[in-house]
C-alpha cells in the first residue's frame, strides 16, 4: 500500500524547509531508523512475540507504525491548514488498530520494514514541506477532547513519537520474554 501525502494546501511537496520542520522530520527519521534496526535484527520467533498489555505481535506493531504514518501526516495537515480535526476519537483509533491487526496478522518482516522505510520517508518529506506558520496553527482536535492543539504538537505527539513509543514496548516485551 502506497499513500501519497501532499502539502496542507494541496500543493505538491516543496524542498524549502524551515529549521523547525527539518528538526521534526529528522526526529521522525531517527525513530523510524531505530525501529527498523531493532526489528530487522529480530529472529522469526521474536517477530511473533506478543506485546504484553497490547496483544499484538511485534511484527504487526511494526507494520502498524508504518501504516499509520500517512494518516498521522494527513491529520497534521488538517491542523496545518487551520481546520479542526473532527471524528477522530480513541474508540476510532482502537477500531483501526484492531482491524489492522486482524488483516495483517501474518505480515512478513520484509514487507513491514519496506513499508516502514517508504512511509517514514514520505512522512518526513511532508513535515519538511510545512512552514513555521503551519506548524504554529492550532485548531480543535477531537482526539484530545477538542483542545486547540498546534500542528507541531500533534506531529510530535503522534507521527514523531510513534516509533519511539512502540520501540520501547517492543524492547520491554523482548526483555520480559527472556526473563
Amino acid at each position: 500500500m502506497t499513500t501519497v501525502v501532499s502539502h496542507a494546501s494541496g500543493a505538491p511537496l516543496q524542498t524549502v524547509t524551515t529549521r523547525r520542520a527539518r528538526a521534526l522530520a529528522e526526529r521522525l527519521e531517527q525513530g523510524a531508523r531505530a525501529l527498523d534496526a531493532a526489528a530487522g535484527a529480530l529472529t522469526d520467533s521474536e517477530w511473533q512475540t506478543r506485546i504484553p498489555g497490547d496483544g499484538r505481535t511485534i511484527g504487526v506493531v511494526v507494520h502498524h507504525v508504518a501504516t499509520m504514518y500517512p494518516l498521522e501526516i494527513q491529520l497534521a495537515q488538517v491542523l496545518a491548514g487551520g481546520q479542526p480535526m473532527t471524528g477522530v476519537t480513541w474508540n476510532v483509533v482502537h477500531d483501526i488498530n484492531a482491524t489492522h491487526a486482524k488483516a495483517n496478522a501474518g505480515v512478513t518482516k520484509e514487507a513491514a520494514l519496506d513499508l516502514l522505510r517508504l512511509n517514514s520517508a514520505a512522512a518526513a518529506a511532508a513535515i519538511r514541506a510545512l512552514s513555521d506558520e503551519e506548524l504554529d496553527r492550532a485548531a480543535p482536535v477531537s482526539l484530545n477532547a477538542d483542545a486547540p492543539l498546534t500542528c507541531q504538537f500533534f506531529l510530535e505527539d503522534h507521527a514523531v513519537r510513534h516509533s519511539y513509543h512502540h520501540l520501547a514496548k517492543i524492547r520491554a516485551a523482548l526483555a520480559s520474554s527472556v526473563a
